[in-house]
């Protein structure tokens, strides 16, 4: 009997260090590729890093002292509003006009996974291409978007969509959603799928169709979908750079300056490399304090 369990755990053994190994690999790039840049970042964001130190390589410790310098700047709380107020614009209608396209191409019909294929584009393509087209078109004087409001009568004066403090925020938002439709639109469709249709025919007996159908079958079976698409959105959308960059470059007069944008420019425009560390971290700090609310809703729910 001690024979058997011996060589059950002997066995037992064997199969731990072969999921170790498999694990292993993917372990030692995660921390190389992932854990290493972050605590590298922790540290600078401790240290006066700045141009000159960036080649001496002797950066005095400075604490906490670049957190209290980025908080207390003028542009932080603006950049913070901005940063929440385009997060929580671009994740609303991307997510809701994506919604509606998933909804809108379950159902078959000619030509659909062609235009499904064309819906990617604007996801495709690469970031600064989108925004030097989007700033030729938001153009005041000369862009189609004001020609064309012009033409049809909706607007007397052109609406200077990039140049004005109170639109420009707006009009970014409005590109972003933009570019971030098309992947709503394929997590939200891809999950459709997986819903039998036998649920909506037992429904139909029952009375559910039309949005009835939508919030007692799609939407509870979609739920898990939904949770993944808004944390990967608030994630993509809190660090968005190219966009505004291409766009506005954070301006005018700081109208469109995010945490991102901010930290970018303390890196390499300001080379403050320990202040731009400190926002970064920031950032970093709020996508977690969202993944985990996530995840602290979504066990809640399956308790």
């Amino acid at each position: 009997m001690s024979t058997v369990t011996a060589l059950r755990q002997r066995h037992q053994l064997k199969d731990r260090l072969a999921k170790l190994a498999f694990v292993l690999p993917a372990g030692i790039a995660m921390l190389l590729l992932f854990g290493y840049p972050i605590v590298q970042n922790l540290i600078m964001s401790l240290q006066a890093y700045d141009l000159r130190t960036f080649f001496t390589g002797a950066a005095p410790w400075v604490g906490l002292a670049n957190y209290a310098t980025v908080i207390n700047d003028r542009i932080f709380s603006r950049a913070l509003i901005n940063t929440a107020l385009f997060t929580a614009g671009s994740l609303v209608f991307q997510f809701a006009i994506g919604m509606a396209l998933a909804v809108f191409f379950k159902n078959r019909f000619p030509l659909a996974p062609t235009l499904r294929a064309l819906l990617l584009l604007p996801w495709l393509l690469p970031l600064i291409v989108s925004s030097a087209t989007w700033r030729s078109i938001l153009e005041a004087d000369s862009g189609i978007l004001n020609r064309s409001l012009r033409a049809i009568g909706i607007i007397d004066d052109p609406i200077p969509w990039l140049a004005s403090p109170s639109v420009a925020l707006i009009s970014v938002i409005m590109v972003n959603i933009w570019v971030g439709i098309p992947f709503n639109v394929t997590l939200l469709y891809g999950g459709l799928q997986d819903i039998p249709d036998e649920l909506y025919e037992a429904g139909a007996l029952d009375g559910a169709t039309g949005w009835r159908a939508f919030w007692q079958i799609t939407w509870p079976n979609l739920r898990a979908v939904v949770g993944v698409v808004l944390v990967l959105g608030v994630v993509y959308t809190l660090k968005v750079l190219d966009i505004i960059l291409g766009l506005t470059g954070g301006g005018p007069a700081n109208a469109t300056q995010t945490l991102a944008t901010v930290a970018y420019q303390r890196s390499f425009v300001e080379f403050e490399f320990g202040q731009g560390a400190a926002l970064s971290n920031i950032l970093i700090v709020i996508a977690l304090l969202f993944a985990a609310f996530y995840l602290w809703r979504t066990r809640k729910e399956a308790q």
